[in-house]
């Protein structure tokens, strides 16, 4: 295949990814809205794995990172990953059209700083040379350390004001895109034990499998915390995934793999310049998801979302066999009558 069509079919699969990955995060945000919050979080992973809609967003990520994984063959990282980026840009229009609803200023705003420091970190992030993978120690310490940090960044009480909801919203989003990253390097450092060509002696077979193990959790972990960041919303969540996934694979690999910035020195301030900017876009992809319909339904403020009624229409629409006028009722027990028992 000559370089032309390469770059083409690069790009085309780059776009496939972006808009699985879009579709998945637009799933599963509203898999998040109208699923109930369980006050003691008992059966909320049994009452997930039940849903056909979680299914199909698990098999969207899964296409996702096949056509990424495929981009990559025939393009090279410095085109592919830019392009990975127009995932926040399809999940906006598709996640304000589910809802009904338009896309704010705010969130376009939001949505182009963050892409620009998105595009700046990847740009500066990538390595001079080629690097080197993993050693089977590291991989254990890398994966030691990332389980304490993700603990760090996903506990907290499951109740308290709407802000500090959203707080929790974002440290799970953070702790999926380090799950995800540390993912994608342990699978550089199995594949190279694969093919006999991991640094040190070489690894047995349980330490193969070791590494397998450790993969699939940690793919299976960022997913499942994606899900929890989603019920404070599309657009913020999904942006610090995108962030924190691409900048845990630059700390590993300049920390252990003698990776370094393309612009050498410069290359810390343009990270650190380019953060900033993705922070900014963050805070107003925070301040201006209009999905708050969809994040009440997760607090039980939301009953019209959760039952995804249109308020111009009043169409009962069923979410897990309740009508809407039923869910209303649910949100707010203090119009039952006294001594009547609420229904559901």
């Amino acid at each position: 295949m000559n370089p032309a069509a390469g770059t083409a079919l690069a790009v085309l699969l780059s776009l496939v990814s972006a808009a699985g990955y879009a579709l998945a995060a637009v799933a599963q945000s509203r898999l998040a809205a109208a699923s109930p919050a369980s006050p003691d979080g008992r059966g909320a992973l049994r009452a997930l794995l039940a849903r056909g809609q979680w299914w199909w967003a698990v098999g969207l990520n899964a296409a996702g990172a096949l056509a990424h994984v495929a981009a990559l063959h025939y393009g090279p990282l410095t085109l592919v990953q830019p392009l990975g980026a127009l995932t926040l840009v399809a999940a906006l229009p598709l996640g304000a059209y589910c809802a009904r609803r338009r896309v704010t200023r705010t969130e376009w705003r939001g949505a182009a700083w963050t892409l620009a420091g998105l595009v700046g970190l990847v740009a500066v992030t990538g390595p001079a040379t080629p690097g080197e993978a993993l050693s089977l120690r590291e991989a254990l310490v890398v994966a030691a350390a990332t389980a304490l940090l993700i603990a760090a960044l996903s506990s907290g009480r499951r109740h308290g004001p709407e802000g500090r909801a959203a707080g929790r919203g974002l440290g799970h989003a953070t702790a999926s895109g380090i799950a995800s990253g540390v993912a994608s390097a342990l699978t550089q450092t199995l594949t190279a034990a694969l093919a006999l060509d991991l640094p040190g002696a070489e690894p047995t077979w349980w330490q193969t499998a070791l590494l397998a193990v450790l993969i699939s959790g940690f793919a299976t972990g960022g997913l499942l915390l994606s899900q929890a960041a989603y019920r404070g919303g599309l657009a913020a969540p999904l942006a610090v995934v995108n962030l924190s996934n691409p900048a845990a694979a630059a700390v590993i690999g300049v920390a252990l793999l003698g990776e370094t910035f393309r612009a050498g020195a410069w290359g810390w301030f343009a990270a650190a310049g380019a953060s900033l900017i993705a922070a900014r876009g963050v805070v107003l992809l925070t301040k201006g998801d209009g999905g708050t319909g969809e994040a009440g339904a997760a607090t039980g403020t939301g009953a019209g979302a959760v039952a995804g009624t249109s308020a111009e229409t009043g169409a009962v629409v069923e979410a897990g066999g309740l009508p809407a006028a039923r869910i209303a009722g649910l949100a707010a027990p203090e119009t039952e009558p006294a001594g009547v028992p609420l229904a559901g």
